[in-house]
């Protein structure tokens, strides 16, 4: 994680253009340094009409932050507290079911007890309060794992068992589902798709959706991979090689009926990424273009707020503080 990236441009075409006529759609920064502290790999959620970032990381030699903070505009946000009582909040999965805020896994790294991930689940309704609704899935402790409400019920999809220490077992493929947080039912074992943590899952067109991933260490490897299961346990490969590069590390968000690919970080070189990727059937992308866009970044915030796709955060040499989002007019995809 937190690799140099490499700067790379991205361009879109503005709708209503005549042919052959480029026009651009830009991206707008809402703010160059948010109040909070620089990061990545926080949760986030949209709760109660407000962008929310919960903990994340700073470095990997002190344990991760443990503070919230919500905004109304991606511009001016609040300090909700200060020290919340969940401590793995490196790469979590977090979700918004059954009107809470939910924070899964996640992995910690700090002085004692030491490192690890964990298997807690924890829930809110205000995110100053938290309760431990389980200190034990029934998963084992992961991080950076899919996760979706689908079908009225929590999915956990995948996601690795240890970070900078796993091995080649350490990365899973099973699924699991909940409907209250507590008691959660394995789906599938073993998945189709290959093991991996680091990946976007989403819920699209009726149907989950698991994109990319794959391991950090000991070995790394990337994918561009697209499954897709219209009830979690039966799964089919739409694609084995989407054209956006194999990556790690990216977010992916679901707006106007299509699901899009925001950054990321590949190695062999390493680098970070800053293209931004759409699908409506998941096999055939197109690379959304832009003049004025995000530094190229990885383990950033992404989210559909207020009609538009947001991206905060995120580490793009250094880790930043910014909000940026864009606006996709409803009549963008006509003719295209």
């Amino acid at each position: 994680m937190r690799w140099l990236p490499i700067v790379l441009a991205s361009v879109l075409l503005f709708p209503g253009a005549a042919p052959g006529e480029d026009k651009v759609l830009d991206w707008v920064k809402v703010t160059d340094k948010a109040e909070w502290q620089a990061r990545d790999s926080s949760g986030e959620l949209v709760y109660q009409d407000q962008l929310w970032i919960l903990g994340g990381w700073f470095d990997s030699f002190a344990a991760p932050p443990r503070d919230v903070w919500k905004s109304p505009d991606g511009k001016s946000w609040d300090l909700v507290t200060k020290e919340a009582p969940w401590k793995y909040s490196d790469l979590p999965m977090s979700l918004v079911f059954n009107d809470r805020m939910w924070m899964l896994g996640g992995w910690y790294n700090g002085r004692l007890p030491g490192h690890g991930a964990t298997n807690e689940v924890w829930s809110s309704a205000d995110g100053l309060t938290w309760e431990p609704v389980t200190k034990a899935a029934g998963w084992s402790p992961r991080l950076a794992a899919g996760a979706v409400v689908f079908k009225g019920r929590m999915w956990i999809l995948g996601g690795t068992e240890n970070y900078y220490f796993g091995d080649e077992k350490s990365p899973k493929n099973d699924v699991w589902s909940s409907a209250d947080g507590k008691e959660w039912k394995q789906e599938v074992a073993n998945a189709p798709w290959s093991p991996r943590a680091y990946h976007s899952a989403v819920v699209h067109d009726g149907k989950i959706w698991i994109l990319g991933g794959g391991n950090y260490v000991p070995s790394y490897h990337a994918r561009n991979d697209v499954w897709c299961s219209s009830d979690g346990v039966n799964w089919e490969q739409v694609t084995e090689n989407a054209p956006w590069s194999p990556r790690l590390w990216f977010s992916a968000v679901v707006h106007r009926d299509r699901i899009w690919v925001l950054g990321g970080w590949s190695n062999n070189p390493s680098r970070n990424w800053g293209d931004v990727w759409y699908s409506q059937n998941g096999k055939d992308w197109t690379q959304l273009r832009s003049n004025v866009s995000w530094k190229e970044r990885h383990e950033h915030s992404a989210y559909v707020f207020k009609d538009k796709i947001w991206v905060a955060g995120g580490h793009a040499k250094p880790l930043n503080s910014e909000v940026w989002s864009l606006e996709v007019p409803p009549n963008f995809f006509e003719g295209r």
